[in-house]
């Protein structure tokens, strides 16, 4: 029993005095509940709306403060053009916009029913969905809230109209998350695992002798995985299109552009990954949980980026599909051009251009 105590000791000192142990043992939980609980719901709050007031009136009023006043939503402009708001949509900046129409609260009074236009961007038709139901809320609330003072029943009836999406078809959202989940899992694991193999078969001292220079060694292993995930990103838009009846609404070309940029910028991660890891064991550790759950997290494919902490929507910024997953969605669901998705495809070729300088730096260092 003795000699059984003195090993228990031993591995508790083992454990105690090994940082990285103690880090994975009381720091991981930590991080995963605070991640996990503030960024796994499917409640919408604080999305960017914009109010259109026509009326300018007593009852058009009192609903826009009730709208400002709800959590849900994040009033960003009240007075805006029709050619405003559609360019607002197409960029991304707004959610949703809520149009009162001339005479709304004299339509109220003498006629006893007035309507409101409530137009959502149905690219992702869950969220449609919820916000289109919160503003329904608060607008049921005031009817009742009229009812009260008076004998004489009021109707308000929104209007709604869901735009790019009007069947409410769940594949404009989850095709664009897809292509950017698959591409980053594939490109990513494929190269760090291809690269620290061989340095654990030894073969990478073999390729450090020939005339190649560090550069040529990392993009031939980066050309094979690159020619394939266009063939899984062709293969994922035809089955979208024949099988999901997802048209592809813009430039099919641009598309495949901005899908190379993005696997480029995964590969990048990739060989990233293989110069700071010796195993391929680690390497596909890495691979898998560092970009699995930060694609699932922090791209906007699943939950919403603003409802997260500030803090984490900062972070969300450096995950490269977040941007590829926006990029997917104005080209393939909106019809936009390049003039749309400029930012993001700047934004993908600085993190690979970085990544890029830093894998070949670290590589030299490693191998000379």
């Amino acid at each position: 029993m003795k000699q059984f105590l003195v090993f228990i000791k031993k591995e508790f000192a083992h454990v105690l005095r090994d940082r990285k142990t103690l880090l994975i043992l009381f720091g991981m939980p930590v991080v995963q509940i605070l991640i996990f609980g503030f960024a796994l719901t499917n409640e919408v709050k604080n999305s960017r709306i914009v109010v259109m007031d026509q009326a300018n009136d007593a009852a058009s009023k009192e609903i826009i403060t009730k709208i400002g006043a709800s959590r849900y939503f994040d009033i960003v402009r009240t007075v805006m053009s029709h050619q405003q708001m559609e360019d607002a949509f197409k960029r991304g900046d707004i959610r949703m916009a809520v149009i009162f129409p001339a005479g709304f609260n004299n339509d109220l009074l003498h006629q006893n029913a007035a309507q409101i236009q409530v137009i959502a961007d149905a690219s992702d038709p869950n969220n449609a969905t919820t916000l289109t139901s919160y503003v329904g809320s608060i607008i049921q609330d005031y009817q009742a809230q009229l009812s009260k003072t008076s004998k004489v029943p009021y109707r308000i009836q929104p209007e709604i109209r869901m735009l790019y999406n009007p069947q409410l078809k769940g594949a404009p959202n989850f095709v664009p998350g897809v292509m950017a989940l698959v591409l980053m899992l594939v490109c990513v694991m494929m190269t760090a695992v291809s690269i620290v193999k061989e340095k654990e078969t030894g073969t990478m001292e073999i390729l450090l002798v020939s005339p190649f220079r560090p550069i040529l060694v990392i993009i031939s292993k980066a050309i094979p995985y690159l020619l394939l995930s266009l063939i899984n990103v062709a293969s994922i838009l035809l089955l979208s299109v024949f099988v999901l009846d997802l048209p592809v609404n813009g430039n099919i070309l641009l598309l495949f552009a901005e899908s190379t940029l993005f696997i480029i910028t995964c590969l990048t991660v990739g060989i990233f990954i293989s110069v700071k890891t010796n195993s391929q064991q680690v390497a596909m550790l890495i691979s898998l949980m560092g970009m699995l759950l930060p694609t699932i997290l922090f791209s906007g494919f699943m939950f919403p980026i603003e409802n997260m902490p500030v803090p984490l929507q900062w972070f969300s910024n450096i995950i490269p599909a977040k941007w590829y997953y926006i990029i997917v969605k104005d080209i393939m669901i909106k019809g936009l051009g390049f003039n749309a998705i400029w930012k993001e495809t700047l934004i993908l070729s600085g993190i690979t251009v970085a990544l890029l300088i830093v894998s070949l730096k670290s590589f030299k260092i490693r191998l000379s």
